[in-house]
């Protein structure tokens, strides 16, 4: 049976209401762990304030921040499933049906970069990753809100033949940037090599990792173990307000390229906002995350 136009619409649109009310549960996990090991009794009990927000939003059907950001998704369709109707615009549709009918209803934060003016509607929202995946019969749809703390603080560099040191080094410069203006603690993301924009994309296919997860690659999972360390070892902590717990996980990717290498750092908030679901043609959607 084909994914339809309809289905592709609910898809979307539920996606995105959900992860607006409900903070992962890794994320929750690794919330509760740091709380346990924070030395500072100040960012214990920040700690302690963000997990409560999490649980009111999710007991009391509210969103856990007034910042819903703007949607964002990854969409892979299975080389095994046809498609019926305009697959594309659905996805578009469903954001205009979810503000149209959401409470509480959510702000202006689709802003056009030429005129600064914010409305619900913009050119190429929602912004849409598409890829294939071969051999499955469903659509794996993954929905991350982009909000202030999860973009403003992106950065890219093109280097000649980096060393792991450089670019450790550039990380760190732009976490240092940051300091606690993107709420802490965060999600941090990396992608090293390919290509401008696919670098780009390898970061933010990183911050989509689960925390506790290492990247199979000894080389990249012991970067991933020091620059974890380093990023709390700069104090920022929770919110800003000092603190062993600036990042709960640093995840990092990489592609092969040219002798230019960029290198590109992306941050999610403390929400971490994700969710997941793989959509079938018998109308189906099995909640991943």
């Amino acid at each position: 049976m084909p994914i339809t136009y309809d289905m592709m619409k609910r898809a979307t649109a539920q996606l995105y209401e959900w992860s607006l009310r409900k903070v992962p549960d890794d994320t929750l996990d690794a919330l509760r762990r740091a709380r346990e090991v924070e030395t500072n009794e100040v960012a214990r009990r920040t700690l302690g304030i963000l997990l409560r927000s999490a649980e009111m939003a999710e007991t009391q059907d509210r969103l856990v921040c007034s910042d819903s950001g703007v949607p964002n998704y990854v969409i892979g369709i299975g080389t095994g499933v046809p498609l019926e109707g305009d697959i594309k615009r659905a996805v578009s549709d469903g954001f205009d049906e979810l503000v149209a009918t959401t409470n509480p209803p959510l702000l202006k934060h689709v802003t056009n970069p030429l005129t600064n003016e914010r409305s619900y509607r913009g050119k190429e929202m929602p912004l849409v990753t598409w890829d294939l995946i071969d051999g499955v019969d469903y659509a794996d749809i993954t929905c991350q809100p982009k909000a202030l703390g999860s973009g403003r603080w992106a950065a890219m560099e093109i280097f000649t033949f980096p060393t792991l040191e450089m670019i450790e080094r550039y990380v760190m410069e732009c976490v240092l940037k940051a300091g606690s203006q993107h709420c802490p603690p965060v999600n941090i993301g990396v992608g090293i090599g390919g290509t401008f924009d696919y670098c780009a994309k390898l970061a933010a296919r990183a911050t989509l990792r689960q925390y506790g997860t290492r990247n199979p690659e000894p080389i990249l999972a012991a970067m991933e173990e020091r620059l974890l360390a380093a990023v709390n070892a700069t104090g920022f902590g929770p919110m800003g307000t000092g603190g062993d717990t600036t990042a709960l996980g640093v995840h990092v990717e990489y592609a092969a390229g040219h002798g230019f290498t960029p290198v590109a750092v992306a941050f999610n908030c403390w929400i971490n906002r994700r969710t997941r679901a793989r959509l079938y043609g018998d109308g189906r959607l099995e909640r991943i995350e």
